[in-house]
């Protein structure tokens, strides 16, 4: 039985309110016309955005709804724990998705500045291409994500391997972000990861991914 201090602190968590808890997520429509991209299919980007963007939205508000209902429970911690994990997983599919679908929908022409600030971690702008390239084409036909970051504690642009939604390097911004999950490619592409490649770099948004470096 619980000590009547551990019972009270439970009940004065029944009702808590605070957005961390109660705040739902509304997906973002897509930033461009899924129409007009060179290489990537209007049906791939709807499928990607309703099914795979859309449906983590929708498991998201489901898992804190969840949550909110077990916080005052006297089940095991391990049993809300499994469902944290959850909470992990939807977040960040949520989030490394609105990133993806933001830095898509231009030219894919980097302007010289970024060029620049890109070429300051990695020597030359082309390195650092060539390496996001490689890691993206060594995820083809498994999973995971591709990630330009700025590490904040190093104080230098990276390029990320992620195996997941759930694994990301700490006190990292995102700044350029690549799914390689077989769903944003498949449809059109087969197995030919690298020609997806070729096109996600056609469509990107250099102007989008300007705002999110501060090097």
């Amino acid at each position: 039985m619980l000590a009547a201090t551990d019972v009270g602190a439970q009940e004065s968590t029944a009702g808590a309110t605070g957005p961390a808890l109660s705040r739902t997520v509304e997906p973002k429509p897509l930033p461009f016309n899924p129409k007009s991209l060179n290489g990537l299919s209007e049906k791939l980007l709807v499928s990607h955005w309703e099914n795979n963007y859309a449906g983590a939205v929708k498991a998201l508000n489901a898992v804190r709804e969840k949550l909110r209902g077990q916080l005052a429970s006297q089940d095991p911690p391990y049993l809300y724990n499994d469902v944290k994990r959850e909470h992990l997983i939807r977040t960040g599919s949520v989030v490394l998705h609105e990133l993806y679908f933001g830095n898509l929908g231009g030219d894919g022409k980097a302007p010289a500045q970024l060029r620049s600030a890109i070429a300051r971690s990695f020597g030359m702008f082309d390195v650092w291409e060539s390496e996001f390239r490689k890691i993206g084409q060594g995820l083809g036909g498994g999973s995971g994500w591709v990630v330009l970051g700025y590490n904040e504690h190093l104080q230098l642009l990276e390029n990320y391997w992620m195996a997941d939604h759930a694994h990301n390097p700490p006190h990292t911004r995102p700044v350029l972000v690549m799914d390689m999950y077989e769903h944003a490619y498949h449809m059109d592409f087969g197995a030919a990861a690298a020609k997806y490649i070729d096109s996600f770099f056609a469509n990107l948004n250099w102007d989008e991914v300007a705002k999110r470096v501060i090097v």
